[in-house]
C-alpha cells in the first residue's frame, strides 16, 4: 500500500534535485524585490486613510458574497472611480489579480471562441483558461503578426466564434512592453477581443498612472486589468471593461458569484491610492529616474536592461542562480532567484524590481554585490 502522500513527498524530491524546491522566507534586506513601485504599501498616506476609514465606521469584513449582502456602497464607489480613472464604461473589483483573470477566461470566452494568448502571460490567465470552454493557442512573445497568423489560420480551418487576444502590457518577469498598437490593430481586423493585464504598469505608466494601455481601455472590444497590490500598495484587482462584461461577469463568473467580497475597507482604502496616483504624478517620474540610474550602473556591468522597473538579470542555471540571489541576500539585498516553472527552462534569473524604497546609493551599492556575486558563483 502507497503511504500517505507520498507521490507529494518524490514531487517535492524532484524539485530539490533540479534546485527548483521553494520555500518562504521572511522580509529582509532593502527592497529590490517587491512590486510596491510607488513605495504606498507601508506610506504614511495610506496608513492615514485606513485610520480614518475606520473612523468612519467602514467595516473590514464584507460577511458575504457581492449578490448576497456582501455588496457594500464602497465597493461600488470605487468601481464607479475606477471606471472614470481608467475611462471605461464600467469596472468590477475583485480580491486579487488572480481571482479576476482566472474569472475573465473562464467565463467570457465561449464555446466555438478561440483564446490566442502571449507565451508568457500570467499563470492566472491560464488557469483561467482551463476553467473555460474556448479553444486556446499560445502565440511567440511580442510578436503580433503571430496573433494574427493564428487567428487567420483558425479561422480558415473553420472558426467562426470570436477570436480572443490576451496579453500584459508590461511582462512581470521580462519587464519589456507588449506591441499594443500592433495587437490592437490585429483585434480591429479580426473582430476580436483585446484583453490587457496591465498589473505591472498601473500606476507607473500613463497620464495619472492610467497604465500602457489608457489610449485602447475606452474600445467596445478592449478589457483591462488593473491590479491593486502592486504600484497602488493595496490589494485586490479592477477588471475594466464595457458594461455588458461588467453584468455578464455578475451574473455568470463563478469565481465572483460563489466568493465573499473583498474588504469594504480595502474598496476605500483602494479609491484613496487612485487618488494619490492621479495627483502625484512626480513618484512616477521619481521611479523613472530610479529606472535610468540602474540601467547606467547594469550596463557598466555588460548587463541589458528591460526599459522598466523590472529588471531580469538571465543566468540560466538554476543553482548558480540561487547562489547569486543567496550572496546578495547575504550582503543585504533582498533579490530573489526565479526558476521555471515560473519562467521558461534554462531562462533562471534574478528579478530585480526598483521601488521608490530605494535610492540611488542603494542601486550603486546593491549592482556592486551583483558585480561580485556573479564573478564568484
Amino acid at each position: 500500500m502507497t503511504p500517505p502522500f507520498a507521490p507529494h513527498r518524490a514531487d517535492l524530491a524532484a524539485l530539490a534535485a533540479d534546485d527548483r524546491r521553494r520555500a518562504l522566507a521572511p522580509r529582509t534586506g532593502i527592497d529590490f524585490a517587491s512590486n510596491d513601485y510607488l513605495a504606498l504599501a507601508g506610506s504614511y498616506a495610506l496608513a492615514e486613510a485606513l485610520a480614518e476609514g475606520a473612523a468612519r465606521g467602514i467595516p473590514a469584513g464584507s460577511g458575504g458574497s457581492r449578490l448576497l449582502r456582501g455588496n457594500h456602497e464602497e465597493h461600488e464607489a470605487l468601481e464607479a472611480d475606477a471606471a472614470r480613472h481608467y475611462g471605461t464604461e464600467a469596472a468590477l473589483f475583485f480580491a486579487t489579480g488572480f481571482a479576476a483573470n482566472a474569472a475573465l477566461f473562464a467565463t467570457l470566452p465561449q464555446r466555438g471562441d478561440l483564446v490566442v494568448h502571449d507565451e508568457l502571460i500570467h499563470a492566472s490567465a491560464h488557469d483561467g483558461m482551463k476553467l473555460g470552454r474556448a479553444g486556446r493557442i499560445d502565440a511567440r512573445h511580442n510578436d503580433a503578426q503571430a496573433f494574427d497568423d493564428a487567428i487567420a489560420r483558425w479561422r480558415r480551418g473553420g472558426g467562426v466564434g470570436t477570436p480572443w487576444i490576451a496579453v500584459e502590457s508590461l511582462y512581470s518577469m521580462d519587464g519589456d512592453r507588449a506591441p499594443l498598437a500592433d495587437l490592437a490593430a490585429v483585434a480591429d481586423r479580426h473582430d476580436a477581443v483585446l484583453v490587457i493585464d496591465e498589473a505591472h504598469a498601473t500606476g507607473v505608466y500613463g497620464p495619472a498612472g492610467q497604465g500602457l494601455a489608457h489610449q485602447y481601455a475606452g474600445r467596445p472590444n478592449v478589457i483591462t486589468l488593473h491590479t491593486c497590490g502592486k504600484a497602488l500598495g493595496t490589494e485586490g484587482a479592477l477588471l475594466c471593461c464595457p458594461a455588458i462584461v461588467r453584468d455578464f461577469l455578475v451574473n455568470r463568473g463563478r469565481p465572483f458569484i460563489f466568493s465573499t467580497a473583498p474588504s469594504p475597507l480595502i474598496a476605500w482604502l483602494v479609491r484613496q491610492a487612485l487618488e494619490i496616483v492621479a495627483t502625484q504624478p512626480e513618484r512616477a517620474a521619481r521611479l523613472d529616474a530610479l529606472v535610468c540610474h540602474a540601467e547606467y550602473r547594469l550596463a557598466a556591468l555588460g548587463l541589458p536592461s528591460s526599459g522598466s522597473q523590472i529588471l531580469p538579470v538571465v543566468i540560466g542555471d538554476n543553482a548558480r542562480t540561487m547562489r547569486i540571489a543567496a550572496a546578495l541576500q547575504a550582503a543585504g539585498f533582498d533579490i530573489r532567484g526565479i526558476r521555471p516553472p515560473t519562467v521558461p527552462h534554462g531562462t533562471a534569473r534574478l528579478r530585480i524590481a526598483l521601488t521608490l524604497n530605494v535610492g540611488e546609493s542603494d542601486i550603486d551599492a546593491m549592482t556592486e554585490a551583483l558585480s561580485a556575486a556573479m564573478a564568484a558563483a
